[in-house]
């Protein structure tokens, strides 16, 4: 059997199992690290400025390597530059939630973690955490790959009671900023679509909140890694009356311009749609997140139901923001109005729309998003449509299935 040795450079444990963990408290910043084969096996390195409290475990579907930390500054790190291994085939890391730190290795087979030790270096204080993983079969693999149990490091559960109808009430929208952390989404030119759309979202909940008439929380308001299962939990327990997901595409090909708006269809409108949807889902996956417990496991008639009285609302949010976005900047894709099964929109009972604001492979829109004038107009656009599709909305109250 060919042995795989992993090295992550960090604090003081030995242990057999395929996923432990380091009590908690501490902060340390990334110093040094690579990966490369070895014979016999392969070593990742990691160099820490001190000890912080980690754990490692294995998930699969792909098969990854997961070792959290609370938490570490990566600033310094570039995966491409550590990256001198076949046998693992990519290296994430980054912010995962307030506080947490995750490095996701991704592995080309199926491997158990037999050994883990962390030590700190005697006179520096610098950390050195040692991970040993040996090729296994993917049944024995599978039967040991899931995060642990462990309440320490799990946020508590997200659980939202939906309350009454707000009547004339202000309308809770939940903007959510895509990616972030360990997932900065799309990249050109030195800025990522992580950073921009929480700079967006940010800019745009200030004028929701001068205009009057709405609240309005974020799924993330740092550049933290929250997973597509998590932004709809925050949306229930919010309250929410409207979710709103913000994002902004690159093509590898061809030219595109303008604002898209995505509702929920199990159907894509078309192949493009399809390949996004599927693009932001494989983000959770290798940012580390077990989908296990997705919503098309649970999935039953009640939330078909729902999603059926709920869809026209949606649409109809859609048509709004796109005539709002398009009084205001002028400009919108020649296909605007598009669906897609994006995991981020199936809260069965709150209207949802998930917008592509432009294109950071196209040259014009990418300076469009760093301009705060055009981001202003966005929002405004964003602003009219949801007031026009709420005056709708409250007058079409009375005519819903109850």
């Amino acid at each position: 059997m060919n042995r795989f040795l992993i090295i992550l450079v960090f604090s003081v444990a030995v242990f057999t199992s395929s996923a432990k963990a380091q009590d908690l408290g501490g902060l340390a910043r990334f110093l040094g690290g690579m990966v490369r084969d070895t014979w016999g096996g392969t070593e990742l390195q990691l160099e820490l400025s001190q000890g912080v409290p980690w754990r490692v475990f294995t998930l699969s579907d792909p098969d990854r390597l997961v070792v959290d930390f609370r938490e570490v500054d990566w600033q310094d790190a570039d995966p491409e530059a550590m990256r001198r291994s076949d046998n693992i085939t990519a290296l994430r890391f980054g912010s995962f939630r307030p506080g947490w730190s995750r490095l996701v290795a991704v592995l080309a087979g199926p491997m158990l973690v037999q050994e883990a030790e962390v030590r700190i270096v005697a006179d520096s204080g610098k950390a050195e955490l040692i991970v040993r993983l040996e090729r296994a079969d993917r049944a024995a693999f599978d039967a040991r790959a899931g995060a642990p149990d462990d309440p320490r490091w799990d946020l508590p559960a997200v659980v939202g009671v939906r309350p009454e109808p707000r009547g004339q009430g202000p309308i809770l929208v939940m903007i959510d900023p895509g990616h972030g952390g360990l997932d900065p989404g799309a990249e050109a030119e030195g800025a990522s679509e992580a950073d921009l759309m929480l700079t967006f979202a940010r800019e745009l909940r200030e004028q929701l909140l001068r205009a009057g008439g709405f609240e309005v929380a974020l799924t993330r308001d740092s550049d933290t890694f929250v997973s597509l299962e998590a932004r709809v939990a925050l949306a229930h327990a919010a309250g929410a009356d409207v979710f709103v997901s913000l994002h902004a595409d690159s093509i590898d090909e061809g030219v595109a311009h303008g604002a898209t708006l995505y509702t929920l269809a199990k159907e894509a409108s078309d192949a493009a749609s399809s390949a996004l949807a599927e693009r932001h889902d494989r983000d959770d996956l290798l940012a580390g997140v077990d989908l296990s417990g997705s919503d098309d496991r649970v999935a039953n008639v009640l939330i078909d139901l729902a999603r059926l009285d709920n869809s026209p609302r949606s649409e109809a949010m859609a048509r709004h923001l796109l005539t709002g976005i398009r009084d205001a900047v002028g400009k919108v894709h020649k296909h605007p109005l598009r669906h897609a099964d994006f995991s981020v929109l199936k809260a069965a009972d709150i209207p949802s729309v998930l917008i592509e604001l432009g294109f950071l492979s196209t040259a014009g829109e990418l300076r469009n998003l760093q301009d705060a004038e055009w981001r202003a107009d966005m929002a405004a656009g964003i602003l009219d449509g949801l007031q026009a599709w709420a005056l709708e909305d409250e007058a079409l109250e009375p005519l819903r299935r109850q």
